[in-house]
């Protein structure tokens, strides 16, 4: 149970494609939800590259070498099975994130879950654990492909995407044990300052989608350098302006921690609504 009394609500960061920029919305949406005065846990699922095990552990160090006290969540990387059987490893890897689950759902309000850019059986048996299931989709075709397969030179969808079909088969499985489906969430990532036909066309076609394939469309997040730039510190844009934290502000990072609070908005969270005033 949470801090507050209630089971912790689970959000997976999830999307098959490496650099649709999960790390960093499930980080934002970490501190983000620490500054409410949420109880956070944060897992990592990315047993090679560790990217939010980096940044929580840059944000630690950050925080003990300029004396500077910011929020940090109760972090873990589950061990992966070394067992030489598939099926076994696949068993013990999803008995130890649940294990990961249960510790922090007893000291936790929000539990959010960074998924690999990868097909992988854990990252599977996580996205079956989502309350709620943000997808960071970089604003290109070429991402949109794991959705939904479209004909050659045109608009017209000819199938699902892996990605999509992956979900789909977890939503029949959650409907098959009556248990409620996951919220699902697109967060229209790396978003460039110019419109294009291309920006055009991707926008109608996930607008028109929406409802047929159930998700929600998220405000996006533009391309900018500051969220590159403040992983070395650990620090986010909802950081800048904190005590201690000695980063000028800027218009861009205003309209970025913008961006952040709109997706927060759009995430639709229990028990935040009244809070959002104070990012």
């Amino acid at each position: 149970m949470g801090k507050s009394g209630r089971s912790a609500h689970i959000i997976v960061v999830g999307n098959e494609k490496g650099g649709s920029g999960k790390t960093t919305v499930a980080m934002h949406v970490v501190v983000a939800l620490l500054r409410l005065g949420f109880g956070v846990g944060s897992i990592d699922l990315d047993p090679r590259q560790q990217s939010l095990t980096r940044y929580v552990e840059n944000r630690r160090q950050w925080c003990e070498i300029n004396g500077v006290a910011l929020p940090v969540p109760e972090h873990r990387l589950p061990g992966r099975s070394v067992a030489d059987s598939v099926v076994i490893a696949t068993r013990e890897d999803a008995d130890a994130l649940t294990a990961v689950v249960a510790e922090l759902g007893a000291v936790c309000d929000f539990i959010v879950i960074d998924c690999p850019g990868a097909d992988m059986p854990l990252s599977r048996f996580a996205h079956g654990l989502a309350d709620t299931l943000v997808t960071p989709l970089n604003d290109s075709f070429v991402d949109l492909d794991l959705l939904l397969r479209f004909r050659a030179s045109s608009l017209e969808v000819e199938g699902l995407g892996v990605y999509l079909q992956m979900l789909w088969d977890l939503r029949q499985e959650r409907r098959a044990r009556r248990q409620a489906s996951f919220d699902w969430i697109i967060v229209r990532n790396r978003l460039s300052a110019l419109v294009d036909r291309n920006k055009r066309d991707l926008m109608q076609v996930l607008q028109k989608l929406a409802p047929l394939i159930g998700f929600r469309l998220a405000g996006g997040i533009g391309e900018r350098i500051i969220f590159r730039q403040l992983f070395l510190q650990g620090l986010t844009v909802l950081d800048i302006g904190a005590p201690g934290v000695d980063i000028a502000a800027t218009k861009s990072h205003e309209a970025a921690r913008e961006e952040v609070r709109g997706l927060l908005r759009a995430l639709w969270l229990p028990r935040i609504d009244r809070k959002l005033e104070r990012l």
